[in-house]
């Protein structure tokens, strides 16, 4: 009778809160942009509960010789692939399972990386948003993910899942899977994403690179049906990401209220002006543009419709971030990782530092930038009390040397360590790790 007394007592108490501190030799002030020296962070429930400064470390983890930073946001990822190759074949030969399995190697490999949150710009089989529940429940190690699920296209547009395919295959998709022509289809489209389980919409308003169509720039949608997609996103809290190479296709967007315009590469003054007059924000993904870039070098790797428009577009990207920036165009940090390698996504900043950006506006445009966009800034984006404890560690100063990025050596998200370098500390099981917030 005592013991099932105790074991109900048990059952029927509040579950203990756990508290840890951390010990920062060094920490980026994201907001002031500049190192502060001995801070201690006191973790409790997945939260930072106090950040003092010129303090004593005690008890606490020391991460010595490691600068500590909030956990970084990637923009623009695909976790459900990575490009190769064989990648215009695949689609015919994997399932969503094997998709599946794949984005959870490629979620853990990004987390690893220091991205503890990402926007997924596009997906199979809605696979990201599995994925996104699956991170949630402690099932996959994995960063914090925000997803668009299928990306919407018009036919034949960049993102018809039935480009490039023989006619008999090619059936009449809709707005189910995220093929729209008109103001009723695009409404229909964003719905179709909310009872999918997404989370933002996302829009392809000119033509892409990648897909197996001739243009790569054209624009795709006109300015009513992007208009359509953006009022009935708002009926569901999301906001919209536009992909866009073309000026045209940039500027209609634009007008029509999109949160984010993905890539850009032909904006021209016009479009730079209406970014700035409508608060539009920009994701360049300049990672992606070398990797197509280089990769049309290959003979093979890409098919003959796609090659030209890589070694066109990928140039151009980095000059083109380099004059919007300048011009005081608003920056958000995006990789397209999927199309580069996924974990390779901090190369980002060394191109946006050698473009002209200063480390601390880069990493401000991956930390305190997208908590805006995504609607947290209350919550991530510094290392704040009350914040999420999403906190990462790389060695040396990345205001000095942003490349230091792409060494992270300590990766703790909603107050779970992930990577440590202590090496006898592996990063937990997924059954180990349920986020906190």
């Amino acid at each position: 009778m005592l013991m099932r007394r105790l074991l109900l007592c048990l059952l029927i108490l509040p579950s203990l809160s756990h508290a840890e501190s951390i010990f920062c030799e060094s920490m980026i002030d994201v907001q002031r942009g500049r190192a502060v020296s001995n801070v201690l962070i006191t973790i409790e429930d997945g939260r930072i509960a106090a950040v003092e400064r010129d303090a004593k470390p005690g008890e606490a983890r020391r991460l010595a010789g490691l600068t500590c930073l909030p956990g970084l946001t990637d923009m623009h990822t695909h976790l459900t692939g990575e490009f190769g190759p064989d990648t215009y074949l695949r689609r015919f030969q994997d399932d969503p399972a094997d998709i599946a399995f794949e984005s959870a190697v490629y979620a853990e490999r990004t987390l690893l990386a220091g991205f503890t949150t990402v926007r997924d710009l596009g997906d199979s089989a809605n696979v990201s948003v599995a994925l996104k529940q699956a991170i949630s429940k402690g099932l996959v190690n994995g960063p914090r993910i925000f997803t668009a699920a299928k990306s919407l296209a018009t036919t034949g547009g960049h993102a018809d899942p039935t480009n490039g395919m023989r006619a008999d295959l090619e059936g009449d998709p809709g707005p189910k899977q995220g093929v729209i022509n008109g103001v009723d289809d695009a409404r229909q489209a964003v719905r179709q994403r909310y009872k999918d389980g997404a989370d933002l919409i996302k829009i392809t308003s000119t033509g892409g690179v990648l897909s197996v169509a001739s243009s790569g720039q054209n624009a795709q949608f006109s300015e009513a049906e992007i208009a359509a997609v953006v009022d009935t996103a708002k009926d569901y809290g999301f906001h919209v990401a536009a992909h866009a190479h073309g000026a045209e296709g940039m500027k209609r967007a634009i007008r029509a209220g999109v949160a984010t315009i993905e890539h850009g590469t032909y904006m021209d003054d016009e479009t730079i002006d209406l970014f700035k007059r409508y608060g539009a924000w920009y994701v360049p993904t300049i990672i992606a543009g070398k990797w197509v870039e280089e990769k049309s070098r290959i003979d093979g790797f890409f098919p003959e419709v796609v090659r030209p428009k890589a070694a066109a577009i990928g140039p151009q990207i980095q000059d083109t971030f380099a004059r919007a920036y300048k011009a005081g165009v608003k920056i958000l940090f995006g990789t397209d990782s999927g199309v580069s390698a996924h974990g390779d996504n901090a190369w980002e900043f060394v191109y946006m530092v050698a473009a002209g950006m200063p480390p601390a506006d880069a990493i401000r445009s991956a930390t305190l930038s997208p908590a805006i966009v995504l609607g947290r800034e209350d919550q991530q984006g510094a290392i704040e009390s009350g914040m999420v404890a999403d906190i990462i560690a790389v060695p040396g100063n990345p205001l000095n040397d942003v490349g230091v990025l792409r060494d992270v050596r300590f990766v703790m998200k909603d107050g779970v360590v992930y990577k440590s370098p202590d090496a006898a500390e592996a990063a937990p099981t997924a059954t180990d790790a349920v986020p906190a917030g």
